[in-house]
């Protein structure tokens, strides 16, 4: 900062003053100030910053290691969402994602002197972690159902299956499989509950459910079973990894997608819309989520300043979007 203040020809509390966009200072020291930014590639630490302000401008997030197109997107989508507003980001990966790992990923955090913390929860031993948890800092879980003094920021998981299956339903299908997630994973049952309560209103029963990992291997696995019967004309997939897998197993049957068989995914990876068929699913919009979490943040970070006696409600669920592409048509007469 002293560097830029000689350069500009200025004091270093004025360029403390343009950095924080104070009303103070006149247009022309102000562009002269930013200009010696420019030349110098100055870039303030946030940290520093916050602790001059007495208010840290890092926000620390704890994920877990994984690598599935959802989570990873999340934690993507939290982390620009957290620099869009201003702060640094301070990522902790959790190995075991259970109580003792939650409590360590935060004191590692707090040892920082974060601003606040971002826990991205989607699997149920990590919302357990967090009940009534003595966070001691300002938190928001993402794609959980905490609850609690925790404002949780999530899909709607449950509009996300009723819409893959009222769009199979609206082609003429009246039996709809579904392949889960794995059981611990929140937006498994989200979208379990999704798919039974379309084809109940339908007034249809729910065929046996079926259960993966989300890999690609595990839908093919499902695809080989589903192969061996001749009642099976559209298939639900709790992602398009095992949606992808599900499709190669059909090839391999001579089974056709979508003359024979209907399949629909959910995520709306990268890739959806280059297989062959190109893949019809529900699309989450990640980068929402992020900007929605990172202002609830703001808002429970804002509220502890204050003093305040209620923390923020949560936000409504972000909604998701049907994405119809080739893999689903009318069933074979």
């Amino acid at each position: 900062m002293n560097d830029v203040a000689r350069l500009a020809g200025v004091s270093h509390q004025t360029v403390s003053r343009v950095l924080n966009d104070h009303p103070s200072v006149s247009p022309a020291t102000r562009e002269r100030v930013l200009e010696a930014v420019r030349q110098l590639n100055y870039r303030p630490n946030a940290m520093a910053r916050g602790l001059a302000g007495r208010r840290s401008r890092v926000v620390g997030v704890v994920s877990f290691d994984t690598i599935l197109y959802g989570p990873a997107s999340t934690l993507l989508g939290v982390e620009r969402a957290a620099r869009a507003a201003g702060y640094g980001v301070s990522i902790v990966t959790l190995e075991r994602v259970d109580h003792t790992g939650m409590v360590s990923a935060l004191s590692a955090l707090a040892d920082q002197s974060v601003a606040g913390v971002v826990v991205i929860a989607p699997q149920t031993a990590a919302a357990a972690a967090l009940h009534n948890m003595p966070l001691g800092m300002a938190a928001v879980a993402v794609e959980s159902d905490v609850g609690g003094e925790v404002p949780a920021i999530s899909v709607d998981q449950v509009t996300g299956a009723r819409l893959a299956v009222q769009h199979l339903l609206s082609l003429g299908h009246r039996k709809v499989w579904h392949l889960s997630g794995p059981r611990d994973w929140l937006e498994t049952h989200g979208r379990i509950d999704g798919w039974r309560l379309t084809l109940e209103e339908a007034g249809l029963p729910a065929p046996p459910l079926m259960t993966g990992d989300w890999s690609a291997r595990s839908g093919y696995a499902a695809g080989l079973e589903l192969a061996t019967r001749d009642d099976v004309t559209a298939v639900f997939a709790g992602n398009d990894q095992m949606a992808l897998g599900m499709m190669r197993a059909f090839h391999e049957r001579g089974i056709r997608v979508p003359d024979d068989v209907s399949i629909v995914g959910f995520d709306d990876i990268p890739e959806a819309e280059f297989l062959s068929p190109p893949l019809t699913t529900i699309r989450q919009d990640f980068d929402e989520v992020g900007r929605r979490c990172i202002a609830a943040l703001l808002r429970v970070i804002e509220a502890d300043l204050r003093e305040g006696p209620d923390r923020p409600a949560p936000n409504p669920r972000v909604q998701p979007a049907l994405i119809p592409r080739a893999s689903t048509a009318p069933p074979r007469a």
